[in-house]
């Protein structure tokens, strides 16, 4: 059976995050609108808005020890094993999600609303973990009760760094952890990784200090809406132009958890990438840029 790995470093010791990890008060915080747990009982479930097929009672709870939680999680008409754990690792501490079966590569980007979805939910909720532990405030969530992509968070950050970050392909890719291509111009192209290896790019829509948009083969367009004000900037990002019946969630949350070590990078003076390593059945060689 297939699994996939996502490890990130925290600024927290092993023993706070192991608390973020179990209780109901912090899961509430970091991963899902409602969270009831009690591990000597038996109990850890999470739902909501923000879980994908949010009904209750999906979890079941099948171990724990000082470093870990391991439950199954009934999701997309499967059962699937998920274990959250922490260590220290070469004196960081590292969290991971592993979860089996797992998505081969690509098929994230055929279905987007399965596969998608199992791959980047806990990069994401991860990222929010990270935030919590280490005292800043969560990302954000992606709410899965509707098929909106609008999405607004304010950066500690002039809007001409920012669109530098998103444009600046070695940039890019340190907070992002993946390659990607551009020509930095309308009508440019962009693609995920190289344009070697991407026959359909996308292209530049717009470019400039105040926005930047990308459309893409499908008719999907992401864009970026940027305002100063107060010594911050105000960021608007919004996916749209695909079906409603189905959103694409997955290419969602992979965005969102890059926005959040993008924000990371940019406010916190000693930056670090948060992304550690990441292990995905199929995965070719050099599409992941990890420090």
């Amino acid at each position: 059976m297939s699994t996939g790995v996502v490890r990130v470093r925290a600024r927290a010791s092993v023993e706070r995050v192991r608390e973020a990890l179990t209780r109901a008060g912090e899961l509430r915080v970091w991963l899902a609108e409602h969270a009831e747990v009690g591990l000597e009982r038996g109990v850890f479930e999470f739902w909501g808005r923000f879980t994908p097929e949010g009904e209750r009672g999906r979890q079941k709870l099948l171990g724990f020890d000082e470093r870990s939680v391991r439950f199954s999680w009934f999701l997309h008409g499967e059962e699937h094993t998920v274990e959250l754990s922490v260590e220290e690792r070469d004196g960081e501490t590292v969290v991971a999600a592993a979860q089996s079966p797992y998505p081969e590569w690509g098929e994230a980007i055929v279905d987007e609303v399965h596969a998608g979805v199992e791959q980047t939910f806990w990069s994401f909720m991860l990222a929010n973990l990270v935030e919590h532990v280490e005292g800043r405030e969560v990302f954000g969530f992606c709410d899965f009760s509707t098929s909106e992509q609008r999405f607004e968070v304010d950066i500690a950050a002039p809007a001409a760094r920012i669109i530098d970050a998103l444009t600046d392909m070695e940039k890019f890719q340190r907070w992002f952890g993946a390659r990607a291509s551009i020509e930095p111009h309308v009508g440019g192209r962009w693609a995920m990784g190289s344009f070697d290896d991407e026959p359909n790019p996308g292209k530049v829509l717009a470019l400039d200090e105040n926005r930047f948009a990308i459309e893409f083969p499908d008719g999907m367009v992401s864009s970026w809406e940027l305002a100063e004000s107060g010594g911050k900037t105000h960021l608007t990002f919004v996916q749209s132009g695909f079906d409603p019946e189905r959103p694409p969630y997955g290419s969602w949350m992979g965005w969102l958890s890059g926005f959040a070590d993008l924000r990371r990078m940019l406010e916190i003076p000693d930056w670090k990438p948060m992304w550690h390593s990441v292990e995905v059945p199929g995965l070719p060689d050099g599409v992941l840029v990890l420090e």
